[in-house]
């Protein structure tokens, strides 16, 4: 999950407990001030009765206008003390306009007139129906508080994305840099403090990481020039042993396996050597190369080694298909693929070569899938032949990076496929 995504999730949930715990705290509150007004409006009319009982005047009619209705009876001493002498309730009472009973807020009143006789007096005032007004409330509250959560979640969104953008900046270029291959400028500039202190520390940590990388080739590349006149020597004075006449058969058959391990050496010195290279961008002349016509040249020349094996390649190639690049690089790219597809081949199979729309895929049959995730990896062998160093397909993708074209190994049915896009 994205960070933006999930800072805004947890805003929004934090939010929601957050109005939800202030709609409820609001409806009760509010329910309670209506509760304070219409217990206001009944201990009024309440002590308007009791000081008309009191004085012996005339009680208020039932029905004159006021949403208030009362009524007034004579109680015993022992109901009186038994009861509070004054109690709010909610019930349902009869309404006298109406005729019919309905919610009302009522308030309970004991007195006692001068002669000792005791009342009880109950003055009712309509209410609300709690469902209905909770209801109302409720269908509000939610159409409130979806319009606030959405403004508030978009008005979040938009401050942090604005102010996040360098830090999404950083991450694209970080995802786009390529080691060994000259970095774009650090984007990123912005007065948040603590994205400049990321920008700065990506900063050092790119530039020790590309000098370590130049001193490591730069190292590989001085071995592999200074041990190839030593390969040389060595070599031409084991030709001269091999040529001498006083060797016995099991000295020369031993003499031949150092040459071949040396040859190999040599082989390997010289791969190392082109990998640094490529690395340093030691190929800076391009020309016009026709791939097709490197593949067709690759397979005429190796057809007698392909059919000793009988390896049959099978061609799909457009014409022509002319490409901007290093002409010995592009060489290296074709040649490595093809004869690695030879290598690995089952004897008696069938390998294709195609061109299509700048897509170049070589194929051949197999058992089982390799590595995908280190079979462009330097040293990586599938197989056990000593004829391979391990390094053909990592200078094919060494070859890529440097002309930023996508390289890609996949096995479909019972075929290894490598393809290159142009």
């Amino acid at each position: 999950m994205h960070l933006f995504s999930r800072i805004v999730r947890h805003l929004a949930l934090v939010l929601i407990l957050l109005m939800t715990l202030w709609a409820v705290l609001f409806f009760y509150a509010m329910m309670d001030e209506i509760r304070d007004e219409a217990d206001d409006s009944l201990e009024h009319y309440s002590a308007v009765i009791i000081s008309r009982v009191l004085a012996g005047r005339e009680l208020p009619q039932l029905g004159d206008g006021s949403n208030n209705s009362y009524k007034l009876m004579p109680v015993s001493q022992e109901y009186a003390a038994s009861h509070p002498h004054l109690a709010y309730h909610d019930e349902n009472f009869l309404i006298a306009d109406k005729g019919e009973e309905e919610p009302a807020r009522v308030i309970t009143t004991i007195f006692s007139d001068d002669a000792g006789q005791y009342y009880e007096l109950k003055v009712a005032t309509p209410t609300f129906e709690k469902n209905d007004l909770f209801e109302s409330i409720a269908i509000w509250i939610v159409v409130l508080y979806v319009g606030l959560l959405l403004v508030v979640l978009a008005v979040i969104a938009l401050v942090l994305y604005r102010n996040m953008h360098p830090l999404y900046a950083l991450l694209d270029w970080l995802e786009s840099y390529r080691p060994g291959c000259k970095p774009k400028p650090l984007p990123g500039e912005t007065r948040i403090k603590e994205f400049r202190k990321l920008r700065m520390a990506l900063q050092r940590a790119i530039e020790r990481s590309e000098l370590m990388l130049e001193r490591q080739a730069q190292f590989i590349g001085d071995a592999s020039h200074e041990l190839q006149t030593p390969l040389a020597i060595i070599g031409n004075r084991i030709e001269w042993l091999m040529n001498s006449d006083s060797l016995t058969e099991e000295e020369a058959t031993e003499l031949y396996k150092i040459h071949q391990t040396l040859l190999r050496a040599v082989r390997l010195n010289k791969t190392l050597l082109l990998l640094t290279k490529i690395d340093n961008h030691q190929f800076p002349e391009s020309t016009d190369v026709d791939i097709v016509q490197l593949i067709r040249d690759y397979i005429e020349n190796y057809g007698e080694v392909f059919e000793s094996r009988g390896v049959t390649f099978r061609v799909d190639l457009p014409e022509q298909y002319v490409v901007h690049m290093n002409e010995s690089l592009a060489q290296t790219l074709v040649n490595n693929l093809i004869k690695n597809t030879y290598i690995h081949a089952p004897e008696q199979s069938v390998a294709h070569v195609e061109l299509r729309e700048g897509v170049m895929t070589i194929s051949n049959e197999g058992v089982e899938s390799l590595d995908a995730e280190h079979v462009f990896d330097r040293f990586y062998k599938a197989s056990k032949k000593h004829t391979s160093t391990g390094l053909g397909l990592a200078l094919v993708a060494a070859v890529c990076r440097l002309y930023d074209m996508p390289l890609e190994y996949g096995f479909e049915q019972g075929r290894h496929r490598f393809t290159v896009k142009f």
